[in-house]
């Protein structure tokens, strides 16, 4: 499944320090001479009175149910603008459906994934995909990546469905057609992969093979990728 509760402090350090900027009237103490842009952009939720516009329930995949997450276990951010999304992380729960979305939603797990794909084959979205989930482990690897949690537990194959693996394979295709991943081994990984992780999900069971194939067959289908895109 996802981190551990440390992963909340993914965004402590993100500190402006002595730099602040003028925002509606309120004074500024620049501690450098100019504000860089991309510092800014990775900042844009820390100023006061700054939103991104968004639709409460809106999803961005079509056909996936929303069901929030704790927002303690994600981080505002405005991705692919200021972070490029160049990673699918495929994901085991180690428990049912219920469960995983029982700890997405516990603002002390500190963990939580954008997606979770059901044994039969329903997609529900927990986490926007603009917005960074704290699922991999590995901060540059959350920032760069969409995590995708499968239900069932890594030394049961049966939980591995047709329907799952399907489904999966959409959802994966429409995410790497909206931010122009390649549909290779390099960028869709294993939890497994991500540097330093302490975890061996999906395991030996989950069969790339067959997965990359439904990825690739989706990806190259007009009209399969089904995404409603950013609201």
């Amino acid at each position: 499944m996802g981190d551990k509760p440390a992963e909340k402090r993914d965004d402590a350090d993100r500190g402006v320090g002595r730099r602040t900027v003028l925002i509606g009237g309120a004074a500024a103490a620049v501690g450098t001479a100019v504000l860089a842009r991309d510092e800014l952009a990775h900042l844009w939720w820390r100023l006061p009175g700054v939103e991104r516009p968004r639709v409460a329930g809106a999803v961005d995949f079509r056909g996936a149910r929303w069901v929030a997450a704790s927002s303690a276990n994600w981080r505002r951010a405005d991705r692919p603008d200021d972070y490029r999304i160049d990673r699918v992380v495929v994901h085991v729960t180690q428990g049912s459906f219920k469960s995983a979305v029982k700890v997405f939603q516990d603002p002390g797990h500190g963990a939580a994934a954008h997606y979770i794909v059901g044994k039969d084959g329903h997609v529900t979205q927990m986490i926007r995909e603009l917005d960074v989930a704290f699922h991999a482990g590995d901060r540059a690897y959350n920032e760069r990546s969409v995590g995708i949690e499968h239900e069932g537990f890594v030394d049961r194959p049966r939980d591995f469905t047709d329907a799952m693996y399907r489904a999966s394979a959409r959802l994966t295709a429409a995410i790497c057609g909206r931010y122009g991943i390649p549909v290779d081994r390099e960028h869709i990984v294993g939890h497994v992969e991500v540097p330093g992780t302490d975890h061996t999900d999906p395991g030996p069971h989950w069969d790339w093979e067959r997965y990359m194939g439904l990825v690739r067959r989706a990806r190259t289908s007009a009209g399969d990728a089904g995404t409603t895109g950013k609201a």
